[in-house]
């Protein structure tokens, strides 16, 4: 997977298709905020999203806090967004979904 950072126009695409998403302030990172019914609704989530994170060797920065996931993806060594921080969102997309 391309780790070269996306174009200003391209980063708009992803946030226009995953319109939960938004752009951290110095437009380096995609940001988005899950709440679930449960912590266990939420663990579960994190779980079945690091196996795949895990996969792709592509990480998220996120917090857990009862009930809420706090995400943010960036790729560090693009210093930006790239097309692994879109993948890793619309699979966290699909994993919400189901949790």
């Amino acid at each position: 997977m391309a780790r070269q950072r996306l174009s200003s126009s391209e980063i708009a695409e992803i946030v226009q298709a995953l319109p939960d998403w938004s752009i951290d302030a110095a437009g380096t990172g995609l940001l988005r905020t899950y709440r679930f019914e449960s912590f266990a609704s939420a663990i579960g989530f994190m779980t079945e999203c690091a196996i795949f994170a895990d996969k792709i060797d592509h990480h998220p920065e996120w917090k857990n806090v009862y009930k809420t996931v706090e995400v943010r993806l960036t790729t560090h060594s693009a210093h930006g967004i790239t097309e692994l921080d879109r993948d890793l969102a619309k699979y966290m997309e699909e994993v919400a979904r189901r949790h």
